[in-house]
């Protein structure tokens, strides 16, 4: 009697396409991008990265890397835009921080410079006058000198020069009539951990009370 064979959906059947697409590494390495892909957005860096540490070889991550860049599932630039919005907007963070997150993302420095020339420098004031204006009014009752090193520290470590953060610190405290008699030194208030390369982690961290 001739031996019956199994259905496509069987046990047996499934383990001859697994074990033929564990074989292929183009296979593997598409199902590794379109994971991550399914999870969230990626640059191409990342994935590279992933194959990498999957054991992809580097011909066959290449050439999905490289379909998958021609029909728009990897796509820096768009990843970048998408990026700085979204950072900006729920961190608060300069461009400055962005342009140094997106470095170590792998996204090239002409999709950095464009991604962050969306970010309209006065936005960007205002946004770090608000952070100020958030961070005094979380201090109030405290020592000047308190309120104006919390302040300055969490906008250095957002990635604000501190140019900007002092001019706007006096502004706000000077509203408030609290800044008659301050002087306000950087060099003071600032440690060089505040104001190394911001966005080291994605996050900034909080301080007592925050």
């Amino acid at each position: 009697m001739a031996r019956r064979r199994p259905p496509s959906g069987s046990p047996s059947g499934e383990a001859r396409g697994a074990g033929a697409e564990a074989g292929d590494p183009e296979a593997r390495a598409r199902q590794i991008c379109l994971r991550l892909l399914t999870v969230s957005p990626r640059t191409r860096a990342q994935l590279a990265a992933a194959l990498h540490r999957g054991g992809i070889p580097a011909e066959a991550a290449d050439e999905v890397l490289a379909r998958f860049t021609d029909v728009g599932l990897i796509d820096d630039a768009a990843f970048a835009r998408a990026w700085v919005e979204s950072r900006h907007h729920s961190r608060g963070l300069s461009r400055r921080s962005l342009s140094a997150e997106l470095r170590r993302q792998g996204v090239q420095a002409d999709e950095i410079r464009e991604a962050v020339g969306t970010l309209d420098p006065g936005q960007e004031v205002a946004t770090a006058r608000r952070l100020v204006e958030r961070k005094l009014a979380g201090t109030r009752g405290q020592p000047p000198e308190v309120r104006v090193r919390r302040a300055a520290g969490t906008l250095a470590r957002k990635g604000y020069p501190p140019g900007l953060v002092f001019r706007l610190i006096k502004e706000v405290m000077e509203e408030e009539g609290a800044a008659d008699s301050l002087e306000l030194d950087p060099d003071q208030f600032l440690s060089p951990d505040d104001v190394g390369e911001p966005g080291y982690s994605g996050a900034e961290p909080a301080e007592p009370g925050e």
